[in-house]
């Protein structure tokens, strides 16, 4: 089983204490106090560790980081084994001690008083702490990693090997498992950064010896390290196993993606108790790290990648993709030109696109029925593209209106081109004439008024201008975060109905499970859980 450990960085032992009982009431197996600062070579300094030893309330692991290796303690070598010799030799010692392998390196000396503590001849043998032998980069892969792990597996006084650097990317954690694989005693394998979450999450199912999670986001002792209550509430860490499966969310970025809050809920919601897990994997904006990253994880023959959701600004690379590999592509999706869902099949790899119906069926829901209804589009990306040939597919007539009218005109002749006959019908507009068009309804499909966007505070539609739309009108946008964006609130001023876009994103989440899953989530369950968490992100 591999083992949650929450890291405590503090000044002062009382505190250090506090935070390891908050640690264990959250579910953590045990900690690990970095006594970096704690110590500084003085004797109430050795006594105040000896004392986080002795009364920890969950079994510890005893560490003081040199600054060479991301830690902040400063002072010399020998009085930093002095306090790893009292710790091994103490009544009541840590279970574990970490010290670096460059450290050993340095001094033949270091060494030998580094295996006195952990095999002292006066300590009984259950008694006394285990040694974990750590390497760390935190800038990037070491380019000797292999003759260090060589080095390391041979020291026979390491019970431990702990490796952890600074991913460079999602392959690199492809890496730390085969590495695991390889492993000829307990190991730890992490990577660091953003690239690395999933080496942490992912640790039980190739057998790591343990993750780190901290307490609070503020309190991280390596970058990218989650908290201890996304491990085990988000991504229900204790249920990882060698068989689950994984699935997630590929886009640039993806850290405040919705789609792992929903779709890990789902995996265990009653009824489907799927073996998986979904998590976030960050791939830059260029098609070369898609195509590299994408194939290395659909072929890792342990990884168990099945699926994922894909977002900005991949979409039309995943449709690109499929057709270089040969993949099954949904006619919808070939038609748009982009697709959002990847998921792994009987017959192989298909590809499919759940926005475009998921926006119809929005749409439908606020108007009654679409067809023939005259219906504007703003906007002329990917999003737009997916809503303009979902409502041309429904009967509706599309005004497309952009700043840049060639743009529009673009969009408009492509969607012409993939028409399924369905009666609908697009045209490009004028963008000045938006608001004296006539519609009966006004999707906003640019990234305006999103948080984090380029104009979080804009409205596609200026609120002066919503005298000029008639009465009844629906106004949708398919911007979710926030819940209420500026053109959601000045329609609501106007009396006018509004569809936001967490009904567009949960309707598509749910299409893209049941690809996953073969099940439909439970009733209402990603519509609470997205609104829930966009409320309280406000």
């Amino acid at each position: 089983m591999t083992l949650l450990c929450t890291p405590i960085l503090t000044d002062t032992a009382d505190a250090a204490l506090r935070a390891a009982a908050l640690a264990k009431m959250k579910g953590a197996d045990l900690v690990e106090y970095r006594v970096d600062r704690l110590f500084d070579g003085s004797p109430d300094s050795i006594d105040a560790c000896l004392r986080l030893a002795k009364d920890s309330p969950l079994p510890c692991i005893v560490t003081c980081r040199t600054s060479r290796e991301g830690g902040e303690y400063d002072g010399p070598d020998d009085e930093r084994v002095a306090l790893y010799e009292a710790l091994g030799t103490a009544e009541h010692p840590p279970r574990y001690l970490d010290l670096e392998q460059s450290t050993l390196d340095r001094s033949s000396n270091l060494r030998q008083k580094i295996r006195l503590a952990v095999h002292h001849p006066a300590q009984l043998r259950e008694s006394r702490p285990s040694l974990i032998l750590s390497m760390h980069d935190f800038d990037r892969r070491p380019a000797d990693l292999i003759r260090r792990l060589s080095a390391m597996h041979a020291d026979d006084s390491a019970a431990v090997l702990k490796v952890a650097y600074r991913a460079r990317s999602l392959r690199d954690n492809l890496e730390l498992f085969d590495l695991l694989a390889l492993r000829s005693r307990p190991m730890i394998a992490l990577g660091m950064g953003e690239f690395g979450l999933m080496s942490r999450i992912l640790a039980p199912k190739f057998g790591g010896f343990l993750t780190f999670a901290s307490l609070h986001p503020s309190e991280v002792t390596a970058p990218g390290q989650p908290t201890l209550d996304e491990l085990v509430d988000l991504y229900r860490f204790r249920a990882i196993g060698p068989a689950t499966r994984v699935y997630g969310v590929v886009g640039w970025p993806v850290a405040h993606s919705l789609s792992p809050l929903v779709h890990n809920a789902g995996f265990h919601a009653p009824g489907v108790e799927a073996d998986a897990v979904y998590i976030p994997l960050p791939i830059p904006p260029e098609w070369e790290h898609f195509k590299a990253t994408l194939l290395v994880l659909c072929d890792h023959p342990r990884l168990d990648f099945s699926g994922a959701s894909v977002t900005l600004p991949h979409k039309e690379h995943l449709a690109r993709l499929a057709r270089e590999e040969g993949w099954t592509i949904d006619p919808l999706a070939e038609r748009i030109g982009a697709a959002n869902t990847l998921v792994r099949a009987s017959s192989g790899w298909k590809v499919a696109n759940t926005d475009a119906t998921a926006a119809a069926e929005s749409l439908q829901r606020a108007m009654g029925w679409l067809k023939n209804r005259r219906i504007a589009v703003i906007g002329a990306g990917g999003v737009a593209r997916a809503v303009a040939t979902a409502l041309v597919d429904q009967g509706a007539t599309v005004a497309l209106y952009n700043r840049t009218k060639g743009r529009a005109e673009a969009l408009v002749a492509e969607v012409r081109a993939g028409m399924s006959g369905g009666g609908g019908q697009i045209v490009a507009a004028p963008y000045e004439k938006l608001c004296g068009a006539c519609c009966e309804a006004f999707v906003n499909c640019t990234p305006l008024g999103m948080t984090g966007g380029p104009a979080p505070g804009e409205s596609p539609i200026p609120p002066a201008e919503f005298e000029n739309i008639p009465h009844g009108s629906v106004i949708f946008d398919t911007v979710y975060n926030p819940l209420r964006t500026p053109l959601l609130n000045a329609a609501l001023d106007h009396n006018l109905t509004i569809v936001d876009g967490a009904e567009m994103f949960v309707r598509q989440a749910e299409q893209q499970f049941r690809l996953f899953t073969g099940h439909a989530p439970p009733s209402g369950l990603f519509d609470r859980l997205a609104r829930e968490k966009l409320r309280d992100a406000r």
